[in-house]
C-alpha cells in the first residue's frame, strides 16, 4: 500500500509541475488579457455613455443653475463640468474593476478549490489569479493615461478659452475706448454711470449681470432656459433688454453700441427750458430726417409728452410748469451721417438749480461732456431798469425767471469741481430764450447780431469768461419765435457731437477758442420757437401743420425706437437638454480618448520597459 502512495504521490507531482511549466504560463497572461480587456472595455462603454448622454440627468448629471443666482448661467464646461465627467468615469470603473476581480477570484476559488480536484487544478487556479491580480498594473497605466488625456485635452483646452476671453474683452474695451461709449442710468434717484448693463434673457426673463466675456463663457453665456446670449456687443448683446444693475429700471436699446449723451438744461425756473427742449427736439428730428439719419424717441411716454407739447403749443398755449420731483431723462436715439448717440435730455425744475443742496441730486451732471446753459434775458439783474414803461408792461405779460443766471452758473459749478475733471465741459452750449420779446426792446435790438457780446455789455462778462474756461468751445444762439429750425437742430445736434452736416466742427476750432462766432449761429427767421413764456397765438405760417404731421409721427404706432424694435429670441436647446457648448466638450474628450488614450498607454508602456528591462 505505501508503494500505491508513493507512486500516487509522484503522479501528482508530476501533474503540478507540467502545469506550472506549461500551463501556468499560458493561464497567467490569458487572465491578465481578459481581465485588463475587460477594465478599459468598462471604461469604454461608461465613456461612450457619459459623454453622449444629451439630457442633464445623464449619467454625469449636469447640475441646472439657481434661478436666484446672480447670473443664472452654466459655468464653462472646461472649468467645472469635465471634472464632474471624469469623476464619474472614475467611480463607474474602477469600483466595477475591484468588484468583478474580487468575484472573479471566488468564482475560480469555489469551483477550482474544493477537494479532491483541488489538487489537481491547484497551479491552474493560482495562474489565473495571478493573471487577474497582475492586471491592476496595466490597467493602473491605462488609468494614468487616460487622466493625462484628459487633463491634457481640458488644459489646452482652457488655453484656447483663455485667449478667446482676453482677445474678446481687449476688443470690446478698445472699441468702447474708440467709440467713447458711456453707459448711464437715466432713471431719477439714480442717475449712475454703468460699467456694465443687467440684460434680461429674451427668452425667460431672467437677469444677468456679468454678461461678459469670462468663466461662465467666452462667445456666449448659456442661460438656464438654454437660451445661449452673446456677451459682446460685437457679438450682439445690444439685442437683449438692458437694465440698470442698481435701481432695476430698463435702459434704453443699443445701450453700449451707442453712445449715451447727457444734455442737461441748466437755467432758472420760467427760463423756458422745457419749450426750448421740444422745439430743439423737433428741430433735431427733422434735420436728422433731411441728412438721411433719424431721431426716434426710446419710450413711447416720451413720445406722448412730445406730441402733447407740440400740441399745446401750436394751438397757441403755455406749457405746465415743471415738476418739483427729479427728472427723469427724456430718452432719443439719434443716427446722423456722423454717427450715433442715445440722448439723455433732462429738462430738471429751474428750483431744483436754486439750491446747493438741490444741485446736489442731480447726479446725472457728473456724466456728461456737454449741457445747455438756458438764460432768461429778463432775468438779469442789469437789463430790467433799462426797460421803458411801454417794454417794461411787455415783459409782464409774460411769465420770467427771477433767478440770476450768473448765480444758477455758479452753483452749478461749485457742485461740478468735485467731478475729477473740476467741471469742466467739451461743450457747452448758451441759449438766450425769449428773444422774439427782447428784439422788441431798445436794449436787446441788436441781441442776434452777437449773442456773446451782448450778454457781455448786460453785466454777465464775468460768466462769459468762466464759461471759456470751463468749456473746450462755446457757442450762443438767440432763441424766439423766428429763430430757424436749422439753427436750433444744428446747435442741439453740435452740443451732443453729432453736427447734423456729418461735420464736427466745435472740434476742429483751433485750440483755446472758446466760442462760435459764425453768423449761422445767431441768424434769424425760419421755424417756430416759442419759449414758455412768450406771447401765445404768434405762429410762423405753416408752423401748424408742421406740428400736425409731428404728433402724428410721434404718437402713431411704431414711431418711437421702442416700438421699432423687433424681438429676438436667444438660439438655444431646450431646458432640459444638456448645454451645446457641454456637448461640443464632451466630445472632444470622447475622440481624445477613443485616440489618444491608447497611444499615451502605448507610451508609457514603452517607457516602462525601457527603464526596467
Amino acid at each position: 500500500m505505501p508503494v500505491v502512495y508513493a507512486l500516487l504521490f509522484c503522479l501528482w507531482v508530476g501533474l503540478v509541475w507540467v502545469e506550472f511549466v506549461f500551463v501556468v504560463p499560458v493561464a497567467v497572461p490569458v487572465a491578465l488579457v481578459a481581465a485588463t480587456g475587460a477594465g478599459i472595455g468598462r471604461f469604454a462603454v461608461v465613456a461612450w455613455r457619459t459623454l453622449t448622454a444629451v439630457r442633464l440627468d445623464g449619467p454625469s448629471a449636469v447640475p441646472r443653475p439657481a434661478a436666484d443666482a446672480p447670473d443664472p448661467v452654466y459655468p464653462q464646461y472646461l472649468i467645472d463640468q469635465v471634472w464632474r465627467d471624469a469623476r464619474t468615469l472614475t467611480l463607474r470603473t474602477i469600483p466595477w474593476c475591484l468588484t468583478e476581480a474580487r468575484g472573479a477570484v471566488t468564482t475560480l476559488t469555489a469551483r477550482m478549490l474544493p477537494l479532491p480536484q483541488g489538487l489537481a487544478v491547484f497551479p491552474i487556479w493560482l495562474g489565473l489569479c495571478a493573471g487577474i491580480l497582475l492586471s491592476a498594473l496595466p490597467l493602473a497605466f491605462a488609468a494614468l493615461a487616460f487622466a493625462v488625456v484628459t487633463v491634457s485635452v481640458a488644459g489646452i483646452g482652457l488655453v484656447a478659452w483663455s485667449v478667446c476671453v482676453l482677445v474678446l474683452g481687449t476688443v470690446e474695451r478698445l472699441w468702447t475706448a474708440y467709440r467713447r461709449i458711456l453707459l448711464a442710468c437715466p432713471h431719477p434717484g439714480c442717475y449712475e454711470r454703468l460699467a456694465l448693463p443687467s440684460y434680461a434673457c429674451p427668452n425667460c426673463d431672467a437677469r444677468h449681470f456679468r454678461l461678459v466675456p469670462n468663466r461662465l463663457g467666452a462667445f456666449r453665456h448659456v442661460c438656464r432656459c438654454g437660451a445661449r446670449l452673446p456677451t459682446t456687443i460685437l457679438l450682439g448683446r445690444f439685442r437683449l433688454s438692458a437694465y440698470c444693475p442698481h435701481c432695476g429700471r430698463p435702459l434704453p436699446g443699443r445701450i453700449g453700441r451707442a453712445r449715451v449723451e447727457p444734455l442737461p438744461f441748466v437755467g432758472g425756473p420760467a427760463a423756458g427750458k422745457t419749450t426750448l427742449m421740444f422745439l430743439a427736439v423737433r428741430a433735431l428730428r427733422a434735420g436728422a430726417a433731411a441728412s438721411g439719419g433719424r431721431a426716434e424717441f426710446v419710450e413711447a411716454r416720451d413720445a406722448g409728452a412730445y406730441a402733447d407739447a407740440l400740441a399745446e403749443l401750436d394751438a397757441g398755449g403755455r406749457l405746465a410748469k415743471t415738476g418739483p420731483e427729479l427728472p427723469a431723462a427724456t430718452m432719443l436715439d439719434v443716427t446722423l451721417p456722423a454717427g450715433h448717440r442715445i440722448l439723455y435730455l433732462f429738462d430738471p425744475a429751474g428750483e431744483l438749480h436754486t439750491g446747493a443742496t438741490r444741485v446736489e441730486r442731480l447726479r446725472y451732471l457728473d456724466h456728461g461732456e456737454a449741457l445747455l446753459f438756458v438764460i432768461d434775458p429778463f432775468a438779469l439783474p442789469e437789463l430790467r431798469p433799462a426797460l421803458s414803461r411801454e417794454e417794461r408792461l411787455l415783459v409782464e405779460a409774460t411769465a420770467t425767471s427771477e433767478e440770476d443766471p450768473a448765480d444758477t452758473l455758479q452753483r452749478l459749478l461749485a457742485d461740478l469741481r468735485s467731478r475729477a475733471d473740476q467741471g469742466r465741459h467739451r461743450r457747452i452750449a448758451v441759449v438766450v430764450t425769449k428773444a422774439d420779446v427782447l428784439r422788441r426792446t431798445s436794449v436787446g435790438r441788436d441781441v442776434e447780431e452777437d449773442v456773446r457780446g451782448w450778454l457781455e455789455g448786460v453785466g454777465l462778462g464775468n460768466t462769459i469768461r468762466t464759461l471759456d474756461r470751463t468749456a473746450g468751445h462755446v457757442r450762443y444762439l438767440a432763441s424766439g419765435l423766428d429763430t430757424p429750425s436749422a439753427a436750433l437742430a444744428d446747435l442741439f445736434a453740435w452740443a451732443v457731437g453729432l453736427p447734423i452736416d456729418g461735420q464736427d466742427r466745435g472740434s476742429a476750432e483751433p485750440p483755446g477758442r472758446a466760442r462760435d462766432d459764425r453768423p449761422g449761429t445767431t441768424e434769424r427767421p425760419g421755424t417756430t420757437e416759442r419759449s414758455g413764456t412768450t406771447e401765445p397765438g404768434a405762429a410762423e405760417p405753416g408752423a401748424a401743420g408742421s406740428g400736425a404731421a409731428e404728433r402724428s409721427g410721434a404718437a402713431g404706432p411704431g414711431s418711437g425706437a421702442a416700438e421699432r424694435r423687433v424681438s429676438w429670441r436667444a438660439p438655444g436647446r431646450s431646458e432640459r437638454l444638456v448645454p451645446l457648448t457641454y456637448q461640443f466638450g464632451r466630445g472632444v474628450l470622447l475622440t481624445a480618448l477613443v485616440v489618444l488614450g491608447p497611444t499615451a498607454l502605448l507610451l508609457l508602456g514603452l517607457a516602462g520597459y525601457t527603464r526596467f528591462r
